[in-house]
């Protein structure tokens, strides 16, 4: 543990000195503490500000991506003048600026089976800001086989969840709420169904709020319990979890016992890869469009997605009613298919390819790289 607190740090520290149960004691606690953070998005961005603005001594960063416009709505960390850079980067600016007195570890990988115990297993506390499953299946496991507690965190539209998986403390696992890997397109991204932007804030300060009583050693850890906020109805509930004798990581008979398993090692996304499938990007779907296109341009979004932004004379069918409407479409043209970004119109391709339709394109990036491209759009 550092010894002791230099007077700048007593100084800006102060407010947590004055509450019993924090004091300087507390404030070493935190400064010689380490935490893991999953993803700079939604949920890292805030969690991360307040455990830099608390005085975690060192904040370990994981996420390979760039900072996209788009972000901008939830990810606080990052900034107009950040677009196209690397978020470790623009999040490690902001975390430093916050405060300078913290270390930071950057690291712009993705969280793979192949690196996780490496990257983990030097923190005190793994904190989960990821937004897809297999990574939270990964998280999940290197906490388990490393004893450390796993801070848990997710979101979706309108309702957040968050609770402390950490069976080592007598706690129930991730794979005891969860207990196998939901089928592929299941269950929408916030890329697909979309979140409110100040949802990941409150979900991602919970999330810093459990870190910090952990390091503290104060108040009650909500092991075996799954906090649940639903925000349009202002309501938080609680609902137990237990640990599950059948789970295959932290039961009885453990049958997980690597971190490369069916579900770590799963696509991080839905898209579904065929052989068989072709695909088109959005340029050369508009010199398609442009060109007396005489087949068939097909939007499989949902209808409030179709109704803010569409592309002149695509047929809209949802994905869900697909399957039930293949009739409406010619086996003898040539159909295109999009949807915002690929995924659900790649899974729409394979439904067409198995019921005998051979003419079908994937649209690569969907409606969200047509726009970025500046190609115009109509609304209902």
């Amino acid at each position: 543990m550092p010894n002791g607190l230099s007077p700048a740090e007593t100084l800006r520290y102060s407010r947590h000195l004055l509450i019993p149960g924090v004091g300087k004691e507390g404030q070493l606690r935190l400064k010689g503490a380490s935490v893991l953070m999953i993803g700079t998005g939604g949920l890292g961005c805030p969690a991360a500000l307040y455990l830099a603005a608390a005085g975690v001594g060192r904040l370990g960063l994981i996420d390979p991506d760039t900072v996209d416009v788009s972000n901008l709505q939830r990810q606080i960390l990052h900034g107009e003048s950040w677009i196209g850079k690397p978020k470790l980067d623009s999040a490690a600016s902001r975390l430093r600026e916050i405060n300078p007195y913290i270390t930071l570890d950057l690291h712009p990988v993705r969280f793979t089976p192949e690196n996780a115990r490496s990257i983990a297993e030097s923190y005190d506390i793994i904190l989960d800001g990821s937004d897809n499953f297999p990574t939270r299946f990964l998280a999940n496991d290197t906490a388990f086989f490393l004893k450390k507690p796993l801070i848990y965190g997710a979101i979706h539209r309108f309702e957040g969840q968050v609770t402390v998986f950490a069976p080592h403390l007598g706690g129930p696992c991730y794979r005891c709420l969860l207990p196998e890997l939901p089928a592929p397109g299941s269950v929408p991204s916030c890329n697909e169904a979309g979140v409110l932007g100040v949802l990941p804030g409150i979900i991602g300060s919970l999330q810093a709020m459990e870190t910090i009583k952990l390091i503290l050693g104060t108040g009650k850890v909500p092991l075996g319990k799954l906090t649940v906020y639903d925000a349009l109805n202002s309501a938080f509930r609680t609902l137990t979890l237990r640990r599950d004798p059948h789970c295959r990581l932290c039961g009885d008979h453990p049958t997980v016992h690597d971190l490369s398993n069916p579900e770590t090692l799963a696509p991080a996304y839905c898209e579904i890869p065929s052989e068989n499938m072709d695909a088109i990007t959005t340029t050369e779907l508009r010199e398609r469009l442009n060109s007396n296109f005489q087949g068939i341009l097909l939007d499989v979004r949902e209808q409030d997605e179709y109704d803010i932004a569409h592309i002149e004379g695509s047929r809209f069918i949802p994905l869900g009613t697909l399957e039930g409407r293949l009739g409406e479409l010619p086996k003898d043209k040539e159909i295109l298919i999009h949807c915002k970004s690929g995924r659900r119109s790649a899974r729409a391709a394979e439904l067409l390819l198995a019921n005998g339709f051979a003419d079908v394109k994937n649209v690569s990036g969907g409606i969200d790289a047509w726009m970025q491209e500046g190609s115009p759009v109509s609304s209902a």
